[in-house]
């Protein structure tokens, strides 16, 4: 996907050595944005192999409100797994654990999953059950009723950023408001993401918000049109250099499509089966430490 790796390239060329919260410093730009018509194929990166399986596990996860990594663990993802575990590190109930081991833990005791498993009223919370002062909003769906009821709304939009809660977070959102908009019977979406890890975080994010835009358009009987994705501070971490010098001497190959098996009439009913991934043949996977 060119789209991506002139964002890389964007930044090696025109950002600043910046510091950051987790100590491992990075290369920083502010403000950034691309755009991708999904008629044109999935933007599942092919210059290195990303983890699909992932992508809509969490995506479901996201979907159906949750905020304990139990459902991810177990169906095999990880991706979540360092945050609640150096919460327990720094406990008293810790007993030498590996990460391996404490996921381990989350999977087969429900107990410690309950009471180490929970990231705080992270994305999911904020998309099905944002707290107002009297009520909760099922921001998801109501956004899913307007697209049906009223097309062409302005107000489209789901937001992961409440100001009240940020502080009870494992992660404050980085991917923290995204946008719908309608046209010729196509639904495009536009994704705002604060903070974004160039080489880890990124390839996941575009994957992620292009199949929920699709998803949203197969509820909404509307074509899926493009994904804009729109960024603050992008960074490439100083311990993922050489990873993206690699990617980028490697020659992007044709995208993979991407696929609803069957009709499915409301958002809640999708499952991990429902998706078809075609023509998918990247470079090999390239590993990375993420920075916590």
């Amino acid at each position: 996907m060119k789209q991506y790796l002139d964002f890389l390239r964007h930044i090696l060329e025109n950002g600043q050595e910046k510091s950051d919260r987790t100590g491992t410093g990075t290369i920083s730009v502010f403000g950034y944005q691309f755009r991708h018509n999904l008629k044109e194929g999935f933007p599942l990166l092919t210059t290195k192999k990303v983890h699909l399986k992932s992508i809509i596990h969490e995506l479901l996860w996201f979907i159906k409100g949750e905020t304990n990594i139990k459902y991810l663990v177990d169906n095999g993802v990880r991706i979540w797994n360092e945050w609640p575990y150096e919460k327990y590190r720094a406990s008293a109930e810790y007993r030498g654990e590996t990460l391996d081991e404490f996921a381990n833990k989350i999977k087969e005791d429900d107990d410690f999953a309950r009471r180490w498993g929970d990231l705080g009223p992270v994305y999911g919370r904020q998309w099905r059950a944002f707290a107002g002062r009297e009520r909760t909003v099922d921001q998801l769906a109501r956004v899913i009723g307007e697209i049906k009821t009223r097309p062409d709304s302005r107000r489209l939009i789901v937001s992961s950023w409440h100001a009240a809660y940020v502080d009870e977070m494992a992660l404050p959102p980085c991917h923290l408001l995204y946008q719908f908009y309608v046209r010729d019977n196509t639904l495009s979406c536009q994704l705002y993401q604060r903070s974004a890890d160039a080489f880890l975080g990124v390839p996941f994010n575009i994957a992620s918000y292009s199949l929920l835009t699709m998803m949203v358009a197969h509820v909404a009987g509307l074509e899926p049109g493009d994904f804009v994705h729109t960024f603050g501070d992008a960074h490439i971490y100083n311990d993922h250099r050489e990873q993206v010098a690699l990617q980028l001497a490697r020659e992007p190959r044709p995208l993979p499509k991407m696929e609803i098996a069957r009709k499915v009439e409301s958002i809640d009913d999708f499952r991990y089966e429902d998706f078809r991934l075609i023509d998918y043949n990247p470079h090999p996977a390239i590993r990375a430490k993420v920075s916590v």
